[in-house]
């Protein structure tokens, strides 16, 4: 794959607020990129700056070879699928997808092919004659992104589609939207809050930090390898410990100071003696059930909280009066690195 999307220091600021700070990044053709951040820190202003929704004020965005921070947004070739569907209320879904068609004057045998081709891909097919008002939220998002599709966008970018739906609605159509992605090789950057849905469907995940990319990863690598304390903290669950807390229970960790922070997930620590760990006393706390996870809550004899994670075999709660950690599962992180550091 080569560079598609080449983003170079894009500034933008409202006012004396940085919103996006010399943010730099490249896209390949066909790849699936999902922008993850929490609320404010301009994931979808950078989404808006590359569609030409929003002007960055310093920067250049090049898009297959080509300088387009200056075009309009109509001439810059890019889809874009809102949160909110944005379709025409009064069409049906066949109107709908076409819409956009209607300026490249296609013969009516080409448009109809071209529509249903699309509903298909989006298993709508069956809904083309529907006015778009009858249908569910989910089949409203199916339409918006066929009707993004429909144009042929050299890259299609997504904000939030999926966060006003419901649970079971959201992850069948996260399952969708990575099917299509790789049924057409569509290069695609998709906006979310939620690192779930960021893990599940990304080729990469761009994490953001008050306007500026932290960390540009694999899933694996972003919850395996975090970069930085923010990226350690907001991707998954995690104890984070200070050297002087490990000291306790193992020397291992003594020597390298206050510079780091050290992580563990839920998951890797043991209730069982584990040969090369070290071991915590603790008392338990509190279990939960989490469908098919159980998680127990554990406690330090200094009040230090400790969670567990374990697939729910429906097996009677154990007896644990400690835990063991392999240091090859302490994840080190550098407490003083900041973004762009």
């Amino acid at each position: 794959m080569t560079n598609y999307l080449t983003i170079r220091d894009l500034s933008l600021s409202f006012g004396e607020k940085k919103i996006l700070n010399n943010v730099s990044f490249d896209v390949q053709k066909g790849e699936f990129v999902t922008l993850l951040g929490p609320s404010g820190c301009g994931k979808s202003t950078l989404l808006r700056c590359i569609a030409g929704l929003e002007q960055p004020q310093e920067g250049v965005i090049e898009l297959d070879d080509k300088e387009i921070q200056a075009q309009p947004t109509k001439d810059r070739d890019i889809g874009f699928v809102f949160q909110q569907y944005a379709l025409f209320p009064t069409m049906t879904v066949f109107e709908n997808v076409a819409f956009g068609l209607k300026v490249k004057k296609l013969s009516k045998e080409e448009l109809n092919q071209r529509v249903f081709n699309l509903l298909d891909l989006v298993q709508l097919t069956e809904f083309s004659s529907v006015n778009v008002q009858r249908l569910s939220g989910g089949q409203k998002q199916r339409v918006a992104l066929a009707r993004a599709l429909a144009t042929e966008p050299k890259i299609l970018l997504l904000d939030e589609p999926l966060s006003a739906l419901d649970a079971k609605i959201r992850k069948q159509l996260q399952k969708d939207l990575r099917r299509i992605q790789r049924e057409l090789n569509m290069t695609m950057i998709f906006v979310t809050h939620d690192q779930e849905e960021a893990m599940l469907i990304s080729d990469r995940v761009f994490v953001l930090e008050a306007g500026e990319i932290v960390q540009a990863s694999s899933p694996f690598e972003l919850y395996t390898a975090p970069a930085s304390p923010f990226v350690a903290d907001f991707i998954g669950n995690n104890i984070c410990f200070e050297w002087f807390e490990l000291e306790e229970y193992t020397a291992d960790f003594s020597k390298m100071g206050n510079q780091y922070l050290y992580y563990i997930r839920p998951e890797l620590i043991s209730m069982e003696p584990l040969q090369g760990a070290f071991r915590v006393p603790v008392s338990l706390k509190n279990v939960v059930t989490l469908g098919n996870i159980r998680r127990y809550h554990f406690q330090t004899s200094n009040g230090k909280e400790i969670v567990v994670d374990r697939l729910n075999d429906w097996h009677e709660i154990p007896e644990t009066k400690a835990l063991y950690i392999d240091t090859e599962d302490v994840i080190v992180v550098d407490a003083k690195k900041a973004a762009n550091a």
